[in-house]
């Protein structure tokens, strides 16, 4: 694999949003030269949620970058982990105690890539010492990448990102997903879609949680929220959002932490409203 670019990075804070950037844009355009080619194909979890050789590849690529320029520091990746929530629970708890741990997603929407639905994306953060500090999440579809340091704003294309204005529910473009949990997740998200479908201007659902909080964070989407992620779908998207001036917490309306499996994101002047429906339809944690 190519080292080129060390010379241009100095290892100290200011190279940590260099890498992201560097490492996603490697990471997005090899993902994007695989499309199409699904020679073995394996199930994870569900059929829901396909998990190809692309997954595997991306991640090791990513590890390797960021291994390349921070040897010490801490990984957490899906492809490291086993498919179901309690593996993905305790995962983030192995690597709690991790000064600096970049958390990596190498490809959200794994089922869209699988049929070609060209809404997918590549998400790596940097925590430091439990709080992100460095979100990038990259689209190669499209080539957008949409990056966020902690303290110094969220761009895309070079500028400056900022939520949407909707202050009411009606006419609001709101996000969710439909997850691959069909027994817990799956029936508690449909509940919600179900009580807000009637209230806002329209839901989508595409298929990607990393995308849709990058959307949020951008003015596309006035809000998301989904039932049962894990910390590599939004830990760059909860950045991004923060950064552009919106409100990320868990569906109860606690902070956003790493640990959030239940996420509401928005751009903050429906964000009492959204968790007010979603509360009204009992449709903000598994267990209710």
């Amino acid at each position: 694999m190519s080292n080129e670019g060390n010379n241009s990075f100095s290892v100290g804070s200011k190279s940590f949003t260099a890498v992201a950037i560097n490492t996603a844009s490697k990471a997005g355009e090899w993902v994007q030269s695989k499309l199409g080619d699904f020679n073995s194909l394996n199930t994870k979890y569900s059929s829901h949620d396909l998990v190809t050789e692309v997954d595997k590849g991306a991640e090791k690529m990513i590890r390797n970058l960021i291994q390349t320029h921070f040897p010490h520091h801490s990984i957490l990746g899906e492809e490291g982990v086993e498919p179901g929530p309690a593996a993905s629970v305790q995962a983030l708890k192995d690597v709690s105690d991790a000064e600096y741990l970049w958390i990596v997603d190498p490809l959200d929407g794994t089922t869209n890539f699988v049929h070609g639905f060209p809404f997918f994306s590549v998400s790596i953060a940097l925590a430091y010492k439990g709080e992100v500090i460095v979100g990038v999440v990259y689209n190669p579809i499209h080539n957008e990448l949409f990056v966020a340091e902690k303290g110094k704003g969220a761009y895309l294309r070079g500028k400056r990102m900022q939520v949407s204005k909707e202050s009411k529910l009606i006419d609001s473009l709101v996000a969710t997903g439909l997850p691959a949990d069909r027994e817990g997740a799956l029936p508690v998200n449909l509940r919600g879609l179900n009580a807000l479908s009637p209230k806002v201007r329209n839901i989508r659902v595409a298929g990607s949680a990393a995308l849709h909080m990058a959307y949020v964070a951008a003015g596309r989407l006035s809000g998301f929220w989904e039932i049962g992620l894990n910390s590599w779908d939004m830990a760059a998207g909860a950045l991004l959002i923060k950064e552009s001036g919106g409100s990320i917490t868990d569906t109860e309306g606690n902070p956003y932490t790493l640990n959030v499996r239940n996420v509401l994101a928005s751009n903050g002047l429906i964000h009492d409203q959204l968790q007010h429906e979603l509360t009204m339809a009992s449709a903000i944690s598994i267990e209710n």
